[in-house]
């Protein structure tokens, strides 16, 4: 490499002519190597991805199935015999590791809070790839939860017994949308959303209206 400020060689010496390009269209202290192509996955190369996704990541069965196949797709396949993915990620769920039933609480826990109802807990079940068995219990806490994050919702967006005034017929509709694309039952949206400004909301009569 020729020294800084040195003039190009003639053009049959490339690599000082590569060089010369390379730091006349981006000085020389920002010249880089191409980075080296990762090795394709082996049965161990890719039990070792799974380990360290699950260590990171909080995931399901399905979710993790996924990863790992696009990873193969990514870096190719170097075993003696096809990648065993689904065998490898029920072995690890196994090992408890991987626990679709307790991610599934989780997630309906974090979306009731948020204030999110049960429809919009289903939607993000079935995105994971959990499976009735396993998000029952999560569906069922959401059922539990409805007319309270049902108010959570109506608070943060300051609606219905948490709204300044009552809404013209307008505002009222567009509530009322918000409230379902939140994932709440219609008849339980709509009680919220008519509550008198500055009332205090029923929740069990709140609640009986989200079955």
């Amino acid at each position: 490499m020729p020294a800084k400020g040195a003039a190009c060689r003639p053009p049959h010496q490339w690599d000082d002519l590569y060089w010369c390009a390379s730091v006349a269209q981006i000085g020389p202290m920002h010249v880089r190597r191409s980075a080296r192509p990762r090795k394709p996955l082996n049965g161990e190369s890719l039990h070792e991805l799974a380990l360290f996704y699950v260590g990171k990541f909080a995931t399901t069965r399905a979710k993790l199935v996924n990863y790992l196949n696009r990873k193969v797709r990514e870096r190719g396949w170097d075993g003696d015999r096809e990648p065993e993915i689904e065998t490898l990620v029920e072995r690890i769920a196994a090992s408890g590791l991987v626990d679709d039933a307790l991610y599934a609480m989780s997630k309906s826990r974090l979306l009731s809070e948020r204030g999110y109802g049960g429809h919009r807990v289903a939607q993000a079940l079935r995105a994971a790839g959990i499976d009735e068995e396993d998000g029952a219990a999560a569906q069922n806490l959401a059922a539990e939860e409805a007319a309270r994050s049902a108010l959570r919702f109506a608070r943060r967006r300051h609606l219905g017994p948490f709204a300044d005034v009552p809404p013209d017929r307008n505002g009222r509709e567009k509530a009322l949308a918000a409230m379902i694309r939140a994932g709440h039952r219609f008849e339980l949206a709509k009680a919220v959303i008519d509550a008198e400004p500055g009332s205090e909301p029923d929740l069990n009569d709140l609640q009986e209206k989200s079955r």
